[in-house]
């Protein structure tokens, strides 16, 4: 196998400007989705769970995103191994090293688990939910921030050749194409 592309975001990019654009895009995200969802709900009373509970889902959120990366490569029975760190002192971090190299397009499907699994029900939450649709848009705000990164690979495995295999390391993911004989 020869290495056709690494992509490694933090060098790419640097870790505060992803940090960055990771919070104005949730932010950006919960603005235009608050005007529509409070027109849609009008003036239904919004039940106060208080900000401590809001924000032990948000303090877990990190590791909600992780293991919905993981859960496609159960459901596909590819063995993974689990790297417990927590970033910053603060979250709580896995991260999944596979035995063997996923193909594009299970390495697509396992990059956009977490917004399959995560988002879309956070928005259909915040539809079916009008009492508390300012915490379910909260927290999918939150998430679709946390997705930035997810997406950037994407798109960069989107371009890879149609037959290559993906390698992730450590905050690295190596785009790989046969040699040729």
């Amino acid at each position: 196998m020869n290495c056709w592309k690494s992509i490694n975001l933090n060098k790419e990019f640097g870790l505060n400007r992803l940090y960055l654009l990771s919070f104005l895009i949730g932010l950006a995200v919960f603005i235009f989705l608050y005007m529509p969802l409070s027109i849609v709900h009008g003036a239904t009373e919004i039940y106060d769970f208080g900000i401590i509970p809001l924000l032990v889902a948000l303090f877990f959120m990190p590791t909600a995103h992780s293991f919905m990366h993981i859960l496609p490569l159960i459901m596909m029975n590819k063995r993974a191994k689990l790297v417990f760190k927590r970033k910053n002192k603060l979250f709580p971090i896995i991260n999944y090293y596979t035995k063997k190299h996923l193909t594009k397009k299970a390495s697509i499907v396992v990059a956009l688990a977490p917004t399959m699994f995560l988002t879309f029900p956070g928005l259909m939450g915040s539809f079916l939910f009008p009492h508390y649709y300012v915490y379910f848009l909260l927290f999918t705000a939150f998430h679709i921030g946390i997705t930035l990164t997810d997406f950037l690979y994407v798109f960069n495995i989107v371009k890879a050749p149609k037959h290559s295999y993906i390698e992730s390391t450590n905050d690295e993911i190596s785009i790989l194409v046969k040699a040729h004989d």
